[in-house]
């Protein structure tokens, strides 16, 4: 069983996992977004899901900080859900698939694994 399936299989099911997805297309990928963490003053926890060993948590409130209020709104109108619960599903599950698409303790190099991955997802996800 492939990273991606496994994934698939864990995170990115139904609209969560399209969330999921969307979040991370529009960063970037997990590089992309885990600057956006750093540049929030968040580098620290984004690291640590990267990083082998604990990972650190992370509260609905700093998502919706480092986010923004639109992005969340966005993410809470594809779950179905209001921003406060889309933000606390996203603090819940991020860390989770971080850590995940890091099984090395790095960032992917380049058009990093999470891209490789997106269409062989899109296929499970959507279709």
């Amino acid at each position: 069983m492939s990273l991606f399936d496994s994934l698939a299989g864990q995170f990115l099911q139904g609209e969560q996992g399209a969330a999921l997805q969307s979040l991370l297309e529009s960063h970037g990928g997990v590089s992309g977004l885990v600057e956006k963490f750093q540049s929030g003053g968040l580098g620290e926890i984004a690291q640590s899901w990267i990083a082998s060993g604990e990972n650190l948590p992370i509260s609905s409130e700093q998502i919706q900080a480092v986010l923004g209020n639109e992005t969340v709104a966005n993410l809470a109108s594809k779950l179905g859900v209001d921003p406060e619960q889309a933000a606390g599903t996203i603090s819940n599950l991020l860390p989770q698939l971080v850590d995940q698409l890091t099984p090395n303790g790095q960032l992917p190099a380049g058009n990093d694994l999470l891209n490789a991955g997106l269409d062989m997802l899109k296929g499970k996800l959507f279709g």
